[in-house]
């Protein structure tokens, strides 16, 4: 004779799921009986006036008045900023062995690296230079550096 595939511990477990199964059930009926009366999405709803304020009704729209000449279509035309080349700093690293190091911006306090061909007088560290900022492929480079005078 074969052994029944129906085992006690599969029994228990179908015993289990039944029960979640009916207390969900429970819980359900138990919202639906304490539910209350009228609560729809519209009385959920808050609204908030231009001050923060929160209200049950919407706020009045307010229609501002907007002249037609006063819309800009399009991108502004960019103003050139004129920004003086020269810049001062002080170096702050330069190895001479490798001929490179870093220059201190004193207006934007950035660090500007410096090779030695773009090198005009011989600098060492801490020595207050001039230079030109030009981009590079890894960032701004330091161009045309001389000791400054003073």
């Amino acid at each position: 004779m074969a052994k029944s595939q129906e085992t006690w511990n599969k029994k228990e477990m179908e015993k289990k799921r039944l029960k979640k199964r009916q207390d969900k059930e429970q819980k359900k009926e138990e919202r639906k009986a304490n539910a209350k009366d009228g609560t729809s999405f519209e009385d959920m709803i808050a609204y908030v006036d231009e001050n923060g304020n929160l209200s049950s009704t919407p706020p009045p729209m307010v229609k501002r008045a907007i002249k037609a000449e006063d819309i800009q279509v399009g991108v502004p035309k960019r103003v050139d900023v004129v920004q003086d080349t020269v810049r001062k700093g002080i170096v702050t690293f330069f190895n001479d062995s490798k001929g490179y190091g870093f220059i201190k911006d004193q207006e934007t306090q950035e660090s500007v690296f410096v090779h030695m061909n773009g090198l005009i007088d011989p600098i060492k560290d801490n020595s207050k230079v001039t230079f030109e900022v030009e981009m590079g492929h890894k960032g701004p480079n330091a161009v045309k550096v001389r000791l400054a005078v003073g």
